[in-house]
């Protein structure tokens, strides 16, 4: 069976965009239910769905770290 490649790109100021055939699993060992093969991780803490991403970055200033030089 054919997968997709998983790929993560991190947002300029907002999430983490997630692609491809994975499962996300929490602290406890739950895995998450996944509404299709692209979702956003929150960056900012600000989500009120943590860990996913509900915009809240733009509305509370997030910047992100300075990218590695």
């Amino acid at each position: 069976m054919w997968r997709m490649p998983t790929t993560i790109t991190a947002r300029t100021n907002g999430p983490l965009l997630v692609e491809g055939d994975l499962t996300l699993v929490d602290q406890n060992g739950k895995a998450y239910t996944l509404s299709g093969p692209k979702f956003a991780l929150c960056r900012c803490g600000g989500s009120a769905n943590k860990p996913f991403c509900d915009g809240a970055h733009s509305k509370n200033g997030f910047v992100c770290p300075a990218q590695p030089g």
